[in-house]
C-alpha cells in the first residue's frame, strides 16, 4: 500500500521504490497471484471471500494491492507479472451495483479506508475496470466486455452514475468511470490464460452420505 502511494505521487521509478517493486515480485506464488502469508514455513489458505478462483493460496486483496501498484509504474503496468495477476482477479466476474465506485470514495477521503485483509472484501467492478486499462486486458475479453456493459447499463440518463452512500462523488465516481470506458481499447496483444467458471466464495462441498 505505501508503494502504490509513492508511484501515484510520481517516485515509482525512483531507486528505493524499484527495490520495493523487486520485493513485491519475490513475493509472488507461482501461479502469478500473491499469498495472504506464511506460516509455519507454509502458504496460508486465504478466507472464502478473499478466494481467487484458480489459485490455491493466493489472496484477492494482497493480489489487487500489488496489481494497483504495478498499474501506476510505467514500465511495470504491462508485465507479465501484472498481466497474470489481473487475469487472476478478473476471474471473479462478481458484479453488484452498490458496490461501483467504493474506491474512489475512500481515494478522496469520503470513505472509511479500513481494515488490513478485509481492505478489499467488496468487489468494485469500477476499480477492476481501471486497473484493465492501466495493464491493457481489452474487450477482446468476454469477462472485461461484460464488465463494461453492465457499467455501462447504470449511467444515468444525465450521464453520470450515482453513489448513493455519499451523492458528492458521484461525479468522481463518473469521472473514473468515463476515463476508463475511454482507454479500453477493443483489441490489444492481452491474452487470458483462465477459463470462465463461475465463482463461489464458499463453495458448498458434496456430503458423502
Amino acid at each position: 500500500m505505501p508503494l502504490r502511494g509513492l508511484a501515484a505521487a510520481g517516485y515509482a521509478t525512483d531507486p528505493r521504490a524499484e527495490q520495493a517493486y523487486e520485493w513485491l515480485l519475490d513475493r509472488r506464488l507461482p501461479d502469478g497471484a500473491w499469498p495472504s502469508g506464511v506460516k509455519g514455513g507454509k502458504h496460508v489458505f486465504p478466507a472464502g471471500y478473499r478466494r481467487l478462483a484458480h489459485s490455491r493460496y493466493g489472496c484477492r486483496t494482497n493480489t489487487s494491492l500489488a496489481l494497483s501498484a504495478l498499474a501506476l509504474h510505467p514500465g511495470r503496468r504491462a508485465s507479465p507479472a501484472a498481466r497474470r495477476g489481473l487475469d487472476l482477479l478478473l476471474a471473479q466476474e462478481t458484479t453488484q451495483a452498490s458496490n461501483i465506485g467504493y474506491e474512489v470514495a475512500r481515494t478522496i477521503g469520503a470513505g472509511r479506508s479500513r481494515g488490513f485483509f478485509t481492505y478489499f472484501a467488496r468487489y468494485d467492478v469500477a476499480f477492476i475496470l481501471d486497473l484493465c486499462w492501466r495493464i491493457g486486458a481489452s474487450l477482446e475479453d468476454g469477462r472485461v466486455a461484460d464488465f463494461v456493459r453492465f457499467v455501462q447499463g447504470l449511467q444515468g440518463p444525465y450521464g453520470l452514475w450515482d453513489y448513493a452512500p455519499h451523492p458528492h462523488v458521484s461525479r468522481w465516481v463518473s469521472f473514473d468511470l468515463l476515463r476508463s470506458l475511454s482507454r479500453i481499447d477493443e483489441e490489444t496483444d492481452w491474452v487470458s490464460l483462465e477459463p470462465r467458471t463461475p465463482f463461489q466464495p464458499y463453495p458448498k462441498h458434496a456430503r458423502r452420505y
